[in-house]
């Protein structure tokens, strides 16, 4: 296997006889090995066993909800629900060998040599569903994430305890055993004026789920540190109060501090929370085997590459604007464009079904024309002197350059009224329509007259 299919050699025979046994050579680490687990995989008696360095049972930060191997599907709810190979641990992209994936299917829908192919497609209306990013806890050294065992976000620990998932939905420490305490802390990077100001809306209730899961799974104490429970949606008050009654601990104040500094017995091999309890005003030692952080979730890094692309704005905590909060929530200010999910802002599952079928519907009832606004930018072309400052300034592709006429010239289909080449132009000759210095000089003359 490791020569003929792997074609790497990082283990051969050793020894003859009655002494011969497999080994790597001269009986030391193989420079060679790329620790596939190809020939554990195949070891009849189990003589061969992949092991992790540091002796740990369950890696936290490595769980995938679907199969681990090089050709899989990336989860089973996934959409479209096709197997991709990875090509960081296929054994063909690292030693051109093995492709028995290719040899064993049979529509031969499988080949290696592909690329990445891009395709221009015309389309008459756009909706961005580009989804979020969770907050990177590592930023907040307090917490341990990173550096302590045991301490995992809550995708972490969805993959963990997930039923689909490798562990099989146990919950499990890393050396294998089960937790006897658990501490879940919310608003992890958001509600800080350090990080994020605002609320991520899905932490409050599905730490609420995890501490139902791992009552189900395990007999461990539960600790819920919030800030203010925020149980806002259909049943979810009833859920809380559910959660009261299966005993979870649930203690107002902020974890300032995850720690494994033991000052009791009790508290030797643990991690300690150190919180504030607001209700009963006192500073409290909580230990516990196994911490979650709820991170908040946070706007895409791309997010401004592809607002450009489309010419959607951002908001002030970097997701897609809409063109009004109340009136025009799925709509922008690009028209065609649509946004839902939570790559304008955080929200749950039935808020994103919501607002994606929202979108879906402003798509399909669009007709065969076009709104213009009635507010309007206009260049005196007389005044304009080509400078293409604002060109450089409009957020909407509205202004081009005319080469014959060396002035700027504005596509009212395009322009959206928003005066920043107005503000820019310093010749004077944008102006916006019906709001010319004249017009406004002369309301002010009737207001003040």
């Amino acid at each position: 296997m490791c020569e003929e299919v792997v074609g790497v050699s990082a283990i051969s025979f050793a020894n003859r006889g009655i002494e011969r046994r497999v080994t790597t050579p001269f009986n030391a680490p193989s420079d060679t090995c790329i620790a596939c687990g190809a020939c554990a995989y195949v070891c009849p008696t189990g003589a061969i066993s992949i092991e992790d360095i540091k002796g740990r049972q369950v890696l936290h930060q490595e769980l995938y909800l679907g199969p681990t191997t090089a050709i899989r599907v990336p989860f089973m709810q996934a959409i479209p629900n096709v197997p991709f190979i990875d090509k960081d641990a296929c054994i063909h992209f690292k030693t051109e060998n093995c492709k028995l994936c290719e040899k064993a299917c049979e529509p031969q829908a499988i080949n290696h040599e592909m690329t990445d192919e891009y395709e221009e497609i015309d389309v008459g209306a756009a909706i961005l569903t580009t989804g979020f990013e969770l907050f990177d806890c590592s930023r907040i050294p307090r917490y341990g994430y990173g550096r302590f065992d045991n301490v995992l976000t809550s995708l972490e620990f969805e993959h963990l305890c997930h039923a689909s998932g490798p562990t099989g939905g146990k919950v499990l420490l890393q050396d294998g055993n089960k937790p006897e305490s658990l501490a879940i802390l919310h608003c992890v990077g958001s509600r800080d004026k350090n990080y994020k100001s605002y609320c991520s809306r899905v932490c409050c209730m599905y730490a609420m789920k995890f501490a139902h899961l791992v009552h189900e799974k395990t007999d461990a104490h539960i600790y819920e540190f919030y800030i203010d429970l925020r149980a806002f949606g259909k049943g979810y008050e009833e859920f809380y109060n559910r959660m009261q009654g299966e005993g979870v601990n649930f203690i107002r104040g902020r974890g300032a501090e995850v720690t494994d500094v033991a000052l009791t017995p009790e508290e030797e091999g643990k991690l300690i929370i150190r919180c504030e309890d607001t209700l009963i005003g006192m500073v409290r030692r909580i230990p516990v085997d196994m911490v979650v952080l709820c991170p908040a979730m946070v706007a895409r890094k791309d997010a401004e590459a592809v607002g450009k692309l489309f010419g959607v704005t951002l908001s002030q905590d970097g997701f897609f604007r809409e063109q009004h909060p109340k009136l025009g929530p799925v709509s922008t200010d690009a028209d065609g464009v649509f946004i839902a999910g939570a790559c304008q802002s955080p929200k749950d599952i039935p808020d994103t079904v919501a607002q994606g079928a929202g979108a879906a519907g402003a798509v399909l009832s669009l007709g065969d024309y076009v709104t213009i606004e009635p507010i309007k930018s206009v260049i005196d072309e007389a005044l304009c002197a080509g400078c293409k400052i604002c060109i450089s300034v409009c957020p909407y592709d509205a202004i081009s350059y005319n080469q014959d006429k060396k002035i700027s010239q504005i596509e009212e289909v395009l322009c959206k009224g928003c005066g920043a080449c107005v503000a820019a132009c310093s010749s004077g000759a944008a102006n916006q329509q019906s709001f010319k210095d004249v017009q406004i000089y002369a309301e002010i003359e009737g207001a003040l007259v």
